[in-house]
């Protein structure tokens, strides 16, 4: 089955960096493409709130406005990989990440995130950002 496996995360001190990754891992003789990935971020008891998100064809990254500058999106296409780097990190980035990927549907507007856009999820991680 499809899968979406995040790594990376932990907490950092204010203005500390974090790299996130997301890996796709397809079964052998299953042909799914991966049109394009999205990074989101709950913090509890608030709804989850779009951070990013990157074509696959194109490598075109969007960002939502409050993170640019801060937050990269890029991508190994070659080993199904997905990374969002955060940098200059504030305690208010402190959430859960997740990451999703429209994998065979279109994909949804990367410039104004829904979760009901993507199809396949990560399991969520940690990152918690001390003052």
């Amino acid at each position: 089955q499809v899968q979406l496996v995040q790594a990376g995360g932990g907490s950092v001190q204010d203005g500390g960096s974090l790299r996130l990754s997301c890996s796709v891992t397809i079964p052998p003789g299953i042909t799914l493409g991966v049109n394009c990935l999205a990074w989101f971020r709950q913090v509890a008891g608030a709804q989850r709130e779009g951070v990013g998100g990157i074509k696959g064809d194109s490598g075109t990254a969007y960002y939502a406005d409050s993170l640019k500058g801060r937050f990269t999106i890029s991508q190994d296409n070659a080993e199904k990989t997905w990374y969002l780097e955060m940098n200059r990190l504030k305690p208010e980035d402190t959430a859960v990440y997740y990451c999703a990927a429209a994998i065979n549907i279109p994909c949804p507007r990367l410039d104004r995130l829904y979760e009901a856009g993507f199809n396949y999820w990560g399991q969520g991680t940690q990152v918690t950002v001390s003052s």
